[in-house]
């Protein structure tokens, strides 16, 4: 069977920018930060108290009151980005598709750990009858998914992947995988994400992974910049609708762009550290643009993993000159991680989604705090503002603990 084009056709976001796709959209091209001080839980003890979190969201505009007391944070922003997604798509009419050709997958890195964190402190305090049967159900990742396949009742392929912070990349490569193949006609795909809590604020924070510049949230996530300190914890949940392409345009739908390579290795190197010759990250850019039949100078755009610590943003930087030597200073690249802070799980389709709006409307979402150019980092970053470029062909590259890696290749539609 020849390989079939697959079609991005819906979007919906949840995340620090915004609770929709729009406003999410427009804050990105003011530069506006997503971060703040966190208000969850006392941070007086803990060395970081800033993150970028989701604020003023109504889980009941999705959701039931009583659904809502079932599931955790990630899954209801899970669920109300991949009701936004549908609506977005068109596929409300009934019947145009089979529906076991359509499926759902999404990346989670951590789950549950707020809903953990509650009911753990509930049984030290009053024993085991405190622990609610919907524990586990609002806990485990795939749940996720499970819900939004029935909600529309989805009878194909529905999983979670979980690969730290390459989660949803590797779950939108696998979901264009399954599309392209001919095994499915419609996935929704993309990832969620939400443990702005005690234990992994704590967790980073004794790996020294977060920047402690608290006095001032805005400008704390400040990737390829001389002075970054490290990652600002995001949270939030981006779904995307991948369709067939020819059947997409059957059916009338918009497009935003077109996935067309996807790419993915392992360091083999360290639990947290990433190869400073960025070799696996060179090996994933490559296979994606050997996926996607084009050669490295067609590339307009990077939205790179740039997570504001010192070795991801040399070695991205390295790798990136690797992958596309003299061309790589004419590429246009930025880290909207810098507004979000970084999801974790779901960084990778928060990433997707500013490549499909990018690529569409032939704009480059600024990399803002930038201030002093880091000489180990000499790329042209998109510094605060955002830029008006045509975007034939964009990547967006996720990195995670375990020296995974994945890329996804962008093209505009209209070619």
């Amino acid at each position: 069977m020849s390989k079939r084009r697959v079609a991005i056709t819906g979007l919906g976001c949840i995340c620090p920018l915004g609770n929709n796709v729009n406003d999410t959209w427009e804050n990105a091209l003011k530069g506006v930060s997503g971060v703040d001080r966190i208000t969850r839980f006392d941070t007086q003890d803990f060395p970081v108290k800033i993150a970028g979190v989701v604020k003023d969201f109504v889980p009941q505009d999705y959701m039931e009151v009583k659904q809502v007391k079932k599931v955790d944070f990630f899954t209801q922003y899970a669920i109300a980005a991949g009701k936004q997604a549908w609506v977005d798509s068109g596929l409300m009419q009934d019947g145009f598709y089979d529906k076991e050709r359509m499926g759902c997958i999404l990346g989670v890195g951590m789950g549950g750990l707020p809903i953990l964190e509650k009911y753990y402190d509930a049984y030290r305090e009053g024993g085991p009858r405190k622990i609610s049967p919907f524990l586990i159900p609002a806990l485990i990742s795939n749940l996720a998914a499970g819900y939004l396949g029935i909600e529309y009742g989805l009878k194909g392929i529905n999983y979670v992947i979980t690969s730290a912070c390459a989660s949803s990349t590797h779950a939108i490569g696998e979901s264009y995988r399954m599309i392209r193949d001919g095994l499915h006609d419609v996935v929704l795909t993309g990832g969620a994400e939400s443990t702005i809590t005690p234990s992994a604020v704590g967790g980073f924070a004794a790996m020294k992974a977060l920047s402690t510049r608290n006095d001032e949230p805005q400008r704390a996530s400040r990737p390829f910049d001389r002075d970054r300190d490290g990652f600002v914890m995001g949270e939030g949940g981006i779904v995307l609708v991948l369709e067939e392409y020819e059947k997409a345009k059957q059916r009338g739908a918009k497009i935003y762009a077109e996935i067309v390579g996807y790419g993915y290795s392992c360091d083999a190197y360290h639990i947290t550290a990433p190869l400073k010759d960025g070799e696996g990250a060179v090996s994933s850019m490559k296979m994606a643009l050997d996926g996607a039949t084009i050669t490295p100078e067609k590339v307009d755009y990077i939205n790179a993993h740039g997570t504001s610590t010192h070795a991801n943003d040399e070695m991205e930087t390295v790798a990136i000159k690797e992958v596309f030597k003299e061309h790589a200073y004419k590429l246009s690249v930025s880290s909207t991680k810098s507004m979000t802070g970084h999801l974790l799980g779901g960084a990778g389709a928060m990433e997707a989604l500013f490549c499909a709006l990018a690529v569409k409307n032939n704009i480059i979402p600024p990399t803002i705090n930038y201030e002093n150019q880091d000489p180990m980092c000499d790329l042209d970053y998109t510094p605060n503002k955002y830029k008006e470029r045509n975007i034939n062909y964009a990547l967006s590259n996720s990195f995670g603990f375990g020296g995974t890696n994945a890329t996804i290749a962008f093209k505009k539609e209209e070619m």
